[in-house]
Order: C-alpha cells, then structure tokens, then sequence
C-alpha cells in the first residue's frame, strides 16, 4: 500500500468517528453480512477453531456463536474508529468496573504487568487503562510495516498518556529510572513461536504461549494481574472489566506457573462468553514439536 492510498484510507477511517453510535453500528451490521456472508472472510478458520475448541457442541451451537462473532468482529472495527477521538467521558461511559486492585498496588508504590487476552475491545481497554491508571501506563505492541498506519494507531494509543513499547525493548524500557510505579499492558494469546513457547492444553488443543509475560514478571519480581473484558448483554459498544490477580510473588510460583492460571482463567471466561474472543486469528497455526525443552514445560516446583 503506498502512502497516498494509507492516507485516503486513513482519511475514510477518521471520518467515521464522526458519525453517531447509532450509525455505526448500522454500518456494522451491513459490514458483517458483506465480509463474512459475502466474501466468506476466514470462514472456514472460525469454524475449524470453533469445532475444535467446543467438540461437545451441535453444529447449530456453533452456527449461533459464529454468528454472534461476525458481529462482534465488524463492531469491534467500528467501535475502535469511533473511539480514535471519543472523550473521557465516552471511555468511562463504555468501559466499568473495580479498579480496587490496581489502585491499591498504587498506594503501595509498586508496577505491575495487566495481562489480558483478545476478548472485549483491546483498544478500549488501552485507552481506559492510560486515562484511569495512576500508574505509568506501557503498553507492549507489534509495529505495523505501513508507517502511515503505524503511526495512526501510535496516536490512537498514546492519547491519554500510555507509552508504547515494542516486546523486543520492553526490558530496557522498565529498567528505565521513573518517578512514579508503572504498569505494564498486553494481551498474550496470540499465536507463539513453537520453539520457545511453553505449551499447554488450551480449548482442547495443544497451544503454544508466549512466555515474555513470565519472564519480566519474574526478572523483576512484579505482581501479575488479570483483566477479563466481557460484553454487557443487549448493549452494543458497552463492556464491563474484572481484575482478578494471578500472583504477587512471580518467583515463588513454578516455572510457566503464571502462563498455566492466565490460560485456564481465559478458556473459563471464554466458556461464559463464547462469541467474544477472536475467533478470526490462527492461533493454533503452529503444530506442538516433538521434544521440548525443560523451561517449555509446567514445573512442578518454583
């Protein structure tokens, strides 16, 4: 894509934050029977995930949560365009819960990492998190190749103060001196590299996870906390946030020991809320190799 077709696209996009709620999510819902009834848009990944993850369901249980997820998909672009320029006030209104748990982390002076997966709208998420957080927000991300976009979302992102950060320089980033404790923000159930993955069932498969979580945790002995995102039901655009912690002593847990909890709490909430999870991605397009090595393993001591 060159730069002036990335800068038309762009000039689309932002024009739609323009439009009321009511509209957008009119625009969704065309959107949804074009790219997934029309153009067929991974239908046949969805399914196969589906199929896989829920082998005790009908195939009418799973046409009903794929449908539920074509929606959820098409609102959850819209949504994230609407929210490029949304106030505070409009983040707040979108996004509730208790923040009890962080906010006490605040007062103790001490960083955490706010771990979540692909459910609710991620973006919304980031933006609440940096309005909301007394702490220093960073926010870990994979760069996009398209400068233009790459850019868009760096402004997205960072409006309310958040810091983005690649992984591949987080660790010189939380060595960084700071005034205040900071919290470091990602989600971690896209697809690992199998050869350094740790691996485990997860939806009845054999998944590989990123282990990058567990090693700043532990490097730097931080708390790690879980964020489940889940739709409120017969309210588009609307979601609620439950902060639950997986472990204040990261080094006194086994080895993957954080990574096993934060599976076995996203595959439980999944189970609640089916359609509200990423079904499009191809989170099991690597096979599990053959031999592993002891740290891609569940330890059974710390």
């Amino acid at each position: 894509m060159n730069k002036l077709v990335a800068k038309i696209s762009i000039f689309f996009l932002n024009s739609i934050a323009g439009l009321s709620w009511k509209n957008v999510f009119r625009i969704s819902t065309v959107l949804s029977w074009l790219l997934f009834d029309v153009a067929g848009y991974r239908k046949k990944v969805i399914s196969a995930n589906l199929r896989n993850s829920f082998p005790e369901k009908s195939e009418e249980e799973l046409d009903v949560i794929a449908r539920n997820f074509y929606t959820h998909f098409t609102d959850l672009i819209l949504e994230t365009l609407k929210f490029r320029t949304a106030s505070p006030e409009v983040i707040r209104e979108r996004l509730e819960g208790d923040l009890s748990i962080i906010n006490n982390l605040y007062k103790q002076n001490k960083s955490a990492i706010f771990l979540m997966g692909h459910r609710g709208n991620w973006e919304l998420a980031n933006l609440f998190s940096s309005l909301e957080f007394s702490h220093d927000c960073i926010v870990v991300y994979r760069p996009l190749q398209n400068k233009e976009f790459d850019k868009w979302f760096l402004d997205y992102r960072t409006r309310f103060g958040a810091k983005l950060v690649p992984m591949d320089k987080i660790f010189k980033e939380l060595l960084t001196p700071r005034t205040k404790p900071f919290v470091v923000v990602l989600a971690n159930d896209q697809s690992a590299n199998p050869k350094t993955a740790f691996w485990t069932k997860f939806l009845h498969q054999d998944t590989g996870v990123f282990r990058g979580v567990e090693a700043i945790a532990r490097k730097l002995n931080l708390p790690v906390l879980y964020a489940e995102f889940s739709k409120i039901e017969n309210k588009r655009g609307y979601y609620h946030v439950d902060i639950t912690t997986i472990t204040e002593t990261p080094k006194e847990i086994p080895v993957n020991g954080i990574l096993e909890k934060q599976i076995q709490i996203l595959e439980q909430d999944i189970r609640l809320q089916p359609h509200n999870w990423l079904w499009s991605h191809r989170r099991w397009k690597h096979l599990k190799p053959e031999c592993l090595k002891p740290e891609q393993l569940l330890s059974l001591v710390p």
